[in-house]
């Protein structure tokens, strides 16, 4: 079965084009509309639906009762309908019976609180109650629906998330740290726990890091943060734990590829830590605004990233706007067409959307759709769906399994993340996703293609490798970082890089700690201000000079065989490096000492990038990404996307033809794009 149905040895259903569709909630309606959607769904070319996130009280609505009736319609329907179907095991949300007869399944917050029945995200992971019941709804649904000849994937809970700070997330938490450590010594020493007087003599003294606890002014302040970055990684655990005793169950019945959709950079979920437990990598879709290209190519490359380079499912987007945040904009005339492009060139192989119809109550009734409250074909929304189905038709399987051939590395880890935004100074400014997409927006900007990858993946086949804040450094991770520099890669790095160990201690000596060989220098000072406060940094090489700001945290460096890039211009330490390059054998450690501005990460990296000819072929055209799959057969897929809202003309960088519309285009020959446009180029030579 499992070689029937997935496809290009990637652990993804198999299928003959980009899956297009979405979450399909028909539960929520009387059968008649069904027939509606599905003409619909046909008018739209919709050849796929996510079925039964939310069904756990209609299929279980009781301790000991089980009813696949509904189900059964919802499922037979569509497969009825032709859809492919990725079917869910309902378990996202806990029905209020398994609340009432289970009162410890409901969790505790950061502040103490035991909670009632509601919401969503208020399953506790460490409740045998929750674990042995949504596992075995997922066993039974798994084995009805198993032969169905329509279901292609199975999709697990949903958007797994939150914490709990609960009796039973405390025991898990102790359980947890005996595997880790061994030994109270062992624990003791990496917590630091003589400071304060923390030593533990008995494992029942540890308690979760809370408001009741280690913790003030929220969950960021923590006394130890060594215990606090150890339930960080217990909980995300703890999680993983309920979608693989669902997985185990699901593959009782059935080997068809299982997924969960993760949320891109969502801080409390290590995804590098649950991705190789998923067949496939899915995710869903919600930037913080509608101007945010650089963001979502971000969260894309990461998704990308935690799956090995393998291409993943966008599972959710909204076609027109959101309904959670205080402001929700509409997606602009051609933005929904331009992001699902932009998906699929990072390496989607699917387009879904987040609703399929627009459910007519609760908190998501405004929340945008691809069918709207009146069921209407005429809408802006409605029409330019369709139009997108009608072009990955088109398409067919010409991207399916394209690999991104990138020669440039940015490592993302969550461990850095949290202990950087859990440490007492130098500054609770500074947010570890914006340093992260400070550069990775240079890389962006400049047109190379990047993967975003976990600081222990293989670095190898990689030219130049960008760690920004690397505050916490594992195993042999510097090792790598200078063989990449030995056989002439580059590397750079930013301030607050190479502070602390595993256990978030300090390293005994000079700052950047085990990184100080490659970059050659030391700093044995640093300096933080508000951000109004702003340090010129002069950056030159050769005839290259120009000055730029920096702002939050500003390293003092001293050389130790650097040689200095860019200096500061104020304060005491003006005229010191704020930028240095090391050689290191035949290649180059970069490090940047301050908090600059986008203009001067740009300037570095684009200097990096152009001594490995990484440039891409349009750097300098204002928003206008450029990005590259390889597919199986080895034709390599070029995707042109204009951001902005005039149209761009550029020369063709080699000669091909545009998958969408089937002009040919020569090299160096114009190639227009229009505001918000399109191509994807299949190049020849």
């Amino acid at each position: 079965m499992s070689e029937r149905r997935r496809g290009n040895g990637t652990g993804l259903p198999a299928t003959a084009k980009i899956p297009f569709g979405g979450d399909y909630n028909p539960e929520q309606w009387p059968e008649e509309v069904w027939t509606d959607d599905y003409r619909l769904f046909d008018a739209a070319g919709i050849d796929t639906v996510t079925l039964g996130v939310f069904t756990w009280a209609l299929t279980q609505p009781a301790p000991d009762v089980y009813d696949f009736s509904t189900l059964d319609r919802i499922v037979g329907r569509a497969g009825a309908e032709g859809r492919s179907i990725c079917l869910a095991t309902g378990t996202g949300a806990h029905p209020p019976w398994l609340a009432r007869a289970f009162p410890e399944v409901t969790r505790t917050d950061f502040e103490g609180r035991r909670h009632r029945y509601g919401q969503r995200h208020n399953s506790c992971p460490s409740s045998p109650a929750f674990r042995r019941l949504s596992t075995e709804v997922a066993r039974r649904i798994a084995a009805r629906y198993a032969g169905n000849s329509a279901v292609v994937a199975w999709h697990v809970g949903n958007e797994y998330g939150g914490a709990c700070y609960c009796d039973l997330c405390a025991a898990g938490f102790r359980t947890w740290l005996r595997r880790r450590y061994g030994t109270l010594d062992a624990l003791n020493a990496a917590w630091y726990t003589t400071f304060w007087s923390h030593t533990f003599t008995a494992w029942e003294e540890i308690e979760p890091p809370s408001a009741l606890t280690e913790h003030w002014r929220g969950p960021n302040h923590t006394a130890f943060q060594g215990i606090t970055l150890d339930y960080l990684r217990f909980m995300s655990d703890a999680m993983l734990a309920n979608f693989r005793d669902e997985k185990a169950a699901i593959r009782e019945s059935s080997d068809l590829p299982v997924t969960t959709n993760f949320m891109g950079m969502y801080r409390p979920i290590d995804y590098h830590r649950w991705a190789a437990h998923l067949d496939f990598v899915s995710w869903d879709n919600y930037p913080p605004d509608d101007r945010s290209p650089a963001w979502m190519a971000l969260a894309h490359d990461l998704m990308r990233g935690s799956a090995d380079g393998q291409p993943f499912w966008l599972m959710e987007q909204t076609p027109s706007y959101t309904a959670s945040r205080d402001v929700n904009p509409l997606k602009r005339p051609g933005v929904m067409r331009l992001w699902s492009w932009q998906a699929v060139a990072h390496g989607a192989d699917s387009v879904l959307f987040f609703q399929m119809r627009a459910s007519r109550g609760a908190c998501e009734k405004y929340h945008g759709a691809v069918i709207g409250h009146a069921g209407r074909a005429d809408t802006r929304v409605f029409r330019e769906v369709a139009a997108l189905g009608a072009e990955l038709a088109r398409l067919g399987g010409a991207v399916l399994g394209a690999r991104t051939p990138a020669r440039v590395a940015l490592l993302f880890d969550w461990d850095s993340w949290w202990a950087l935004e859990i440490s007492d100074g130098p500054s609770r400014l500074v947010r570890y996703q914006q340093v992260v997409l400070a550069y990775h927006r240079a890389l962006w900007d400049a047109g190379a293609d990047v993967d975003v990858v976990g600081v222990t993946a293989e670095l190898s086949r990689y030219d130049v490798v960008v760690a920004p804040a690397l505050h916490m450094l594992k195993g042999d991770l510097p090792q790598r970082l200078e063989a990449v520099a030995a056989r002439g890669g580059s590397v750079v790095t930013t301030f607050l890089s190479g502070r602390v160990d595993e256990h978030d201690n300090a390293f005994l000596m000079d700052v950047p700690g085990p990184l100080a060989p490659l970059m050659g220098i030391r700093i044995d000072e640093w300096d933080a201000r508000e951000p109004a406060v702003v340090n010129p940094v002069r950056l030159t090489a050769g005839t290259d000079e120009v000055e730029v700001g920096s702002r939050l945290v500003f390293e003092l460096v001293i050389p130790q065989g650097a040689e200095v890039v860019g200096t500061y211009r104020a304060d005491f330490y003006a005229g010191t490096p704020a930028v240095t390059r090391h050689t290191f054998g035949a290649g180059h450690g970069w490090y940047v000492a301050a908090g600059l501005d986008q203009e001067g990460v740009s300037w570095v990296v684009r200097r990096i990038l152009d001594q490995h000819d990484l440039l891409g072929p349009y750097p300098d055209v204002p928003e206008l990404e450029t990005a590259v799959r390889v597919a199986p057969d080895g034709s390599r897929l070029r995707f042109l996307l204009n951001h902005g809202a005039q149209p761009v003309t550029v020369p063709a960088h080699r000669a091909g033809s545009d998958l969408l519309s089937g002009d040919g285009v020569e090299h160096g020959q114009p190639i227009t794009l229009d505001p918000y446009g399109v191509m994807v180029l299949r190049e020849r030579g």
